[in-house]
């Protein structure tokens, strides 16, 4: 009787190990691979692969620029301890070459600018950049049958108006007066930081070289990536 008591004892205590062992394997994968939701924003400190997942992800082969900023859809650790942000679609950033800077309310399409108006010059401009979309994006290129974001733009001025706004960024941010993107209007140049440019077409459109690998195109402003400011040359 003794010893069949003993053995249910032993037979407990086994049980309730292996649970606790099952347990705690269980909370520690969960801590490794839980993803909370966040709404704060990331400022990309150095060019940043992206992957497809912060856990055994493939690289998407997209490389987010110095100076960008996305808003952070998601937060994960992995396995390692590793702290990841989700910025889109599975697409995954390390924590470590971002600066998270304080929450910002989601900015609509609707507070896009609606001017769809152009003066003559404005029109020139817009008009000759329509004619390279198509046309691929080539580093330090500046046309006319390939461009760069700062060769697109520096192109289509100086040969629609005229206009020297310089070659680089960093020069054209400074061709004009700056105005908000909610005041832009046909014709501006429309900045993402410093690293980033392309023209405003109006109705919510701007034309890009948008980077390696990509033609030059029409695209929306979105709230996924969103400028920061234009520059009224005309």
């Amino acid at each position: 009787m003794n010893l069949k008591r003993h053995l249910i004892k032993i037979s407990a205590a086994a049980a309730i190990a292996f649970t606790g062992v099952a347990t705690a394997n269980t909370v520690n994968n969960s801590a490794a691979h839980h993803v909370q939701a966040a709404t704060k924003t990331a400022k990309v400190n150095a060019a940043t692969p992206v992957m497809t997942s912060y856990y055994n992800g493939k690289a998407t082969g997209k490389t987010l620029a110095a100076g960008s900023s996305y808003k952070i859809k998601g937060q994960a650790v992995d396995a390692s301890g590793v702290q990841w942000y989700k910025v889109g679609k599975d697409q995954w950033i390390q924590a470590k070459n971002v600066t998270v800077i304080k929450k910002v309310a989601k900015k609509p399409v609707s507070q896009a600018p609606t001017s769809t108006t152009a003066t003559a010059a404005a029109q020139k401009v817009i008009n000759l950049a329509k004619k390279q979309v198509g046309k691929p994006y080539v580093y330090g290129a500046a046309g006319p049958y390939s461009f760069d974001c700062s060769g697109l733009t520096s192109y289509v001025y100086s040969n629609a108006v005229g206009k020297n706004i310089g070659r680089t960024t960093y020069v054209q941010l400074n061709a004009g007066k700056r105005v908000s993107v909610s005041n832009l209007k046909p014709g501006d140049l429309v900045f993402w930081g410093n690293y980033h440019v392309g023209i405003y077409l109006g109705n919510n459109q701007y034309i890009h070289a948008p980077q390696p690998g990509q033609n030059v195109t029409v695209a929306s402003i979105s709230s996924y990536f969103y400028p920061s400011y234009g520059v009224r040359v005309l």
